[in-house]
């Protein structure tokens, strides 16, 4: 077992931040619900508690089984972490005069603490707690303040317990990372070697003794997470694994085939299948959005069944299930309710009486690309944006036909192929071109026109939960909006999505 670091979820919308800072220190953890805390050994080095939205005086608070952890492992409590701690063993918390909402200095710090080893008075720090600590326990100390909060972080005294009232997973909190190193450096004793090579080496090894001599199968979308399992168990099991990567009609211009003769280069034991007619037909006068995704799942599971069936000893459905989707799945309020439906493959496993292998169930995307680099993989496929499930189906508003599927290939391809020669397409975490289901009134020599308008947005983000638009140079704007005018028949019209997440999501549909 690898050593690890707890972190007890209690809803707080940083409780994924704080993991990825950890793995960024090369130190595993994992999240698990407050009301769910796993047994634990020796691997386990020491134990987080999240903030939350919650008031520890609110009658539904969350209230954690600490008998195990508190004063037998390292814990350090985050914002309603460190209240809940004061408030449950003999301190007192409120709402004050002394609330703190945003960026803070801190005016005192402990310089003997190993907590706070290296950070100093006046270091930045994000706060965001509505209640705060005004009393703490006879045995607890405080060991740094800002101008308005007396208890920014205290310690309590004969065990390594902290609890600190400012949020250090977040990038404004400038010694976050510092404190956080601290903690599970000086504090926990944790080696650090959560590292890609040894990701990789553990993996292979537990893979080979779990698969066996079973044949497995994998659906192949040509992203990074389903890239970086096959090369993973192909590492593994060799030719044993069979990928299938399905040609929905959907796909980008030229991707099908682009993507295809990637994989082959790598060794990997591939099977193209063009299905498009399938895709195309199920979709003919489907206008709704969740109705296009139901389609389209319906029809990626036939042929994938078929496919897979064609295959002789197959016991097992590889997937690319990656930590935030594992994360979902048990988060302290119970699985989201958002999920789309072409997030999944429906019942599949169960359907074709398949057992499933994640090898990346434990990782962050980023976490994801950087395996994805230590076992070779192209930079070209590494780097490519995400691109949604159900394709350039839920790009073009409203229902699909193989005229509107013919523009918008043609105006994405520009778009991208611009953003790639003018050295911004690494710069984007998405981009994509959407076809509105309008038409507008144009002139096009001294004749009118009345043809489709597109939309191009392009945002940046760390993994889609929030995303702000690109601010994209005004004169690449105008280039790309003039070449898909001249290039592209049936489009008069180009437009800018300068909206962000929340409120508007990242797809239009």
């Amino acid at each position: 077992m690898h050593e690890r670091i707890l972190i007890l979820d209690f809803g707080s919308q940083y409780t994924q931040l704080i993991a990825r800072r950890l793995r960024e220190l090369n130190v595993y953890c994992e999240i698990h619900p407050y009301s769910k805390i796993p047994a634990f050994g020796s691997e386990t080095k020491g134990v987080i508690l999240s903030g939350s939205p919650y008031s520890t005086h609110q009658p539904n608070a969350p209230i954690p089984d600490l008998g195990q952890i508190k004063g037998h492992v390292p814990l350090l409590g985050l914002c309603y972490g460190a209240q809940y701690l004061a408030h449950h063993f003999g301190g007192r918390v409120a709402a004050s005069d002394s609330r703190e909402y945003g960026r803070a200095v801190l005016g005192s710090v402990d310089p003997s603490e190993p907590l706070f080893k290296g950070i100093h008075r006046g270091s930045q720090v994000w706060m965001s707690h509505g209640d705060t600590i005004l009393e703490l326990p006879h045995n607890a100390i405080s060991i740094a303040s800002t101008h308005d909060v007396p208890i920014a972080g205290f310690r309590v005294s004969g065990e390594a317990t902290y609890g600190i009232q400012f949020h250090p997973e977040v990038h404004h909190s400038t010694d976050g990372l510092t404190l956080l190193r601290n903690f599970v450096e000086d504090i926990c004793g944790c080696q650090r070697n959560w590292t890609p090579a040894a990701f990789i080496e553990q993996s292979v090894g537990d893979l080979r003794a779990r698969l066996g001599q079973d044949q497995v199968v994998l659906g192949l979308s040509g992203g990074v997470d389903s890239t970086v399992a096959a090369v993973l168990l192909s590492e593994a099991i060799g030719d044993r694994l069979h990928c299938i990567f399905v040609d929905n009609g959907l796909l980008r211009k030229d991707e099908f085939e682009r993507v295809l003769a990637q994989y082959e280069g790598m060794g990997l034991n591939v099977k193209g299948v063009d299905a498009s007619e399938a895709f195309l037909e199920a979709l003919a006068e489907v206008s709704d959005p969740e109705l296009k995704r139901k389609a389209i799942g319906r029809v990626f599971i036939e042929v994938f069944e078929r496919e897979a069936k064609a295959i002789s000893g197959v016991g097992w459905l590889g997937q690319g299930t990656i930590y935030p989707d594992v994360i979902e799945s048990i988060s302290v309020n119970g699985p989201s309710v958002t999920i789309k439906s072409h997030h999944n493959v429906g019942g599949l496993p169960e359907r074709m009486q398949l057992k499933v292998v994640e090898p990346l169930r434990l990782l962050f995307k980023d976490e994801v690309r950087r395996v994805g680099r230590a076992l070779g993989i192209a930079e070209e496929l590494l780097g490519r944006h995400p691109f949604p499930g159900p394709g350039l189906a839920i790009r073009i508003l409203g229902a699909v036909d193989r005229e509107k599927l013919a523009i918008l290939k043609e105006v994405d391809a520009l778009f991208i192929e611009g953003l790639r020669e003018e050295g911004l397409y690494d710069q984007v975490w998405q981009a994509g071109a959407i076809l509105l289901d309008t038409r507008s009134v144009g002139v096009m020599g001294d004749e009118r026109t009345y043809e489709r308008v597109v939309a191009l947005r392009a945002v940046e983000s760390v993994d889609g939960m929030t995303a702000d638009w690109v601010h994209l140079p005004h004169a690449f704007l105008s280039r790309v909006s003039n070449r898909i005018i001249n290039k592209v028949r049936g489009v008069n019209r180009v437009v800018y999505d300068i909206s962000s997440k929340p409120p508007a999501t990242i797809e239009w549909e």
